[in-house]
C-alpha cells in the first residue's frame, strides 16, 4: 500500500513538473505588451535652409609684378605686415640681356656718327649763312637735321641705360628697378626671396608674383552649390557662415552672385556662389579659411511645430495619432507648413496638449534641446 503511494506521489509530482514546465514556456513565448512613447507640440523657430562649402577670401587680393627682369636684391616686406600703396616693396638689379646690350650699343654708336657728321654740316653751313651766301630756307634743313640726330641718339642712350640700370636719366626719381604697392593692405605671401630672380610682367608672360596683397577688411565667402539646389535660391538671401578654424563663432553674409553656367566636378554640375561677409565680430578671418554656409531659403519664428517622425501619410493627407486614454490612439488629419528636415509647423488640427504616438526609437529634437 506504501509503495502504491509512493508510485502515485511521484506521478503527480511529474505530472505537476510537466505542466509548469508547459507554463513556464507559454509565458515567456508572450511578447509584453507594446509602449509607445508620446511626444507633444511646441514653440520653435523653423529654418529652411540650403548648404554650400567653401572657403573665406579676401575681395580684393592683387599679385605684385615686377614690370623688370633681374635678380632681388632688397625686399622690405614680410607676410602679415601691413603696407600702403606706394610703399615700395622691393629693388631689382638689372641684369641686361646680352642681345639687347650688344643692340642698345650699336644704336648708340650709329646715332652718335649720325650726330657728328649733321654737327659738321650745320656749323659749316651756318658759316655761309651768317656771310650771307645761302638763303635761310637752305640753311634751316641742316638745323633740323642736327637736332633730330640729337633726339635720336638721346633716346638711344636712355634705351641704353634702361638696358643696364633700369632707369634713364629723363626719368629723373621714377625707377621701374624699384616695386611699389599698387594698393594698400595686407601681405598675404612673399613667394621669392632676396638673390631670387624674377622675370619681368609684360604681354608674352605674366612676370614673376613678388607678393600677393589684399585688403582684409573686406572679406567674401566662395563656395560651390549642386545643381538641385541652385534654383532655390538668388541674390540677396541670408547666410550663416560656420568656420572649422573658429569654435562657437558664425558669421552673416549675404549672397550676392550665383554663376550663370554650372561645371562639372566629380560626375556633378556645380555651380559657384558669392557672399560678402558682415565681420560683426571680433574673430579675425584668414585667407583660405574653410567654411559651410547655411543659405536661408525661409524661416519662421515662434510657431508650433511637432517632429516629423510623428507624422504618417495617407494618399497625400497627413495624420498623427492622437492618445484619447492610455495607450489608446486614434487617427487626426492635420494641415502641415515650413519644415527644416527635423521639425515641422503644424497650422491645424492638434494643439500643444494633444500627446502624439511616437514610433519606436524615434527621437525628439526641438529648439530647447
Amino acid at each position: 500500500m506504501l509503495k502504491k503511494i509512493k508510485y502515485i506521489f511521484l506521478i503527480a509530482v511529474l505530472i505537476g513538473g510537466m505542466i509548469w514546465t508547459f507554463y513556464f514556456l507559454f509565458q515567456k513565448s508572450q511578447k509584453p505588451p507594446e509602449v509607445f512613447q508620446t511626444a507633444q507640440a511646441f514653440d520653435t523657430t523653423i529654418i529652411k535652409k540650403t548648404v554650400a562649402t567653401g572657403s573665406v577670401t579676401p575681395r580684393k587680393e592683387i599679385s605684385m609684378k615686377s614690370q623688370v627682369s633681374g635678380i632681388i636684391e632688397k625686399l622690405y616686406i614680410e607676410a602679415g605686415q601691413q603696407i600702403k600703396q606706394g610703399d615700395v616693396i622691393a629693388r631689382i638689379k638689372i641684369i641686361p640681356n646680352m642681345l639687347n646690350l650688344a643692340n642698345a650699343e650699336s644704336r648708340v654708336n650709329s646715332a652718335q656718327l649720325n650726330y657728328d657728321n649733321a654737327k659738321v654740316e650745320f656749323q659749316r653751313n651756318k658759316l655761309l649763312f651768317d656771310q650771307n651766301i645761302i638763303s635761310k630756307s637752305d640753311f634751316q634743313p641742316f638745323e633740323l637735321k642736327t637736332r633730330s640726330c640729337e633726339e635720336e641718339l638721346t633716346a638711344a642712350q636712355n634705351q641704353l641705360q634702361i638696358i643696364k640700370e633700369g632707369v634713364s636719366k629723363s626719368s629723373g626719381s621714377v625707377s621701374n628697378t624699384l616695386v611699389k604697392a599698387t594698393i594698400s593692405g595686407m601681405v598675404l605671401d612673399v613667394p621669392v626671396k632676396e638673390g631670387g630672380q624674377v622675370i619681368e610682367s609684360n604681354t608674352f608672360n605674366e612676370g614673376t608674383t613678388i607678393c600677393s596683397v589684399a585688403n582684409m577688411g573686406e572679406m567674401i565667402f566662395e563656395g560651390k552649390l549642386d545643381e538641385s539646389e541652385v534654383g532655390k535660391v538668388q541674390s540677396g538671401m541670408d547666410i550663416v557662415l560656420t568656420i572649422g578654424a573658429i569654435d562657437k563663432a558664425s558669421f552673416r553674409a549675404s549672397l550676392e552672385y550665383i554663376a550663370p553656367k554650372g561645371i562639372v566636378e566629380n560626375g556633378a554640375i556645380q555651380f559657384l556662389i558669392r557672399a560678402s561677409i558682415d565681420k560683426d565680430n571680433s574673430a579675425f578671418l584668414r585667407a583660405g579659411y574653410s567654411a559651410n554656409a547655411d543659405i536661408i531659403l525661409a524661416k519662421k519664428e515662434k510657431v508650433m511645430a511637432v517632429p516629423e517622425s510623428v507624422l504618417q501619410f495617407e494618399k497625400e493627407k497627413v495624420f498623427v495619432e492622437v492618445e484619447t486614454r492610455n495607450q489608446i490612439f486614434e487617427k487626426r488629419f492635420i494641415k502641415t507648413g515650413l519644415s527644416d528636415g527635423i521639425n515641422i509647423e503644424v497650422l491645424e488640427g492638434i494643439s500643444k496638449e494633444d500627446k502624439l504616438k511616437l514610433p519606436q526609437l524615434a527621437e525628439i529634437k526641438s529648439e530647447s534641446d
